[in-house]
């Protein structure tokens, strides 16, 4: 591993996600290496944004993204599936960072969000999403399926990188450790 590398890798924080909601609009904060250890923080996010009647609009920051898996790109696509029924516009995703932007871009979200590439001002009060990480091994496996399975269907492409995910974990024992799967 290059020293570059190693110095990213040994200097990204724990994810957390921050939130905010102000008369239906949402505003979701990812910072540091968001994975698949906020999948079930994320998810709780998700039912409390879309089982309320007033939604009009959700933001999602990576500015301060260090990281994110496929899992957690998993769950931003359900924001955009959920929001297409629900919102009269796309969900905006503001992303300044060159890789985070790339993946995105790459996972065909352009087609899905408003994506921003300059930061902008928000005025909530962010407060940090308690992080959920009392699910039996079962119930995570699941929501990981369910994420990777909302990856396939916004193109080919990813339906065929996401496809051999999906069949392993859907034909695997769950583990203990299934928490360390990125």
């Amino acid at each position: 591993m290059s020293a570059y590398w190693r110095y990213q890798v040994l200097n990204m924080q724990e994810g957390k996600i921050l939130v905010a909601e102000n008369r239906g609009v949402y505003v979701l904060k990812f910072m540091g290496d968001v994975r698949l250890t906020l999948c079930s923080t994320i998810d709780s996010l998700l039912k409390r944004i879309f089982g309320g009647e007033d939604l009009k609009s959700v933001v999602i920051d990576l500015t301060e993204t260090d990281g994110i898996d496929s899992t957690a790109l998993g769950l931003l696509a359900k924001i955009a599936v959920h929001a297409k029924e629900v919102m009269p516009r796309k969900p905006t995703i503001v992303s300044t960072r060159e890789d985070i932007t790339r993946v995105l871009d790459s996972m065909g979200f352009d087609h899905y969000f408003n994506l921003r590439h300059q930061p902008i001002a928000l005025d909530y009060s962010l407060e940090e999403a308690p992080v959920l990480d009392d699910e039996c091994a079962d119930s995570i496996r699941q929501k990981v399926i369910d994420a990777h399975r909302t990856l396939m269907g916004l193109n080919p492409r990813n339906k065929e990188e996401f496809e051999p995910v999906v069949f392993a974990l859907e034909n695997c024992k769950a583990t203990p450790d299934l928490k360390s799967f990125h």
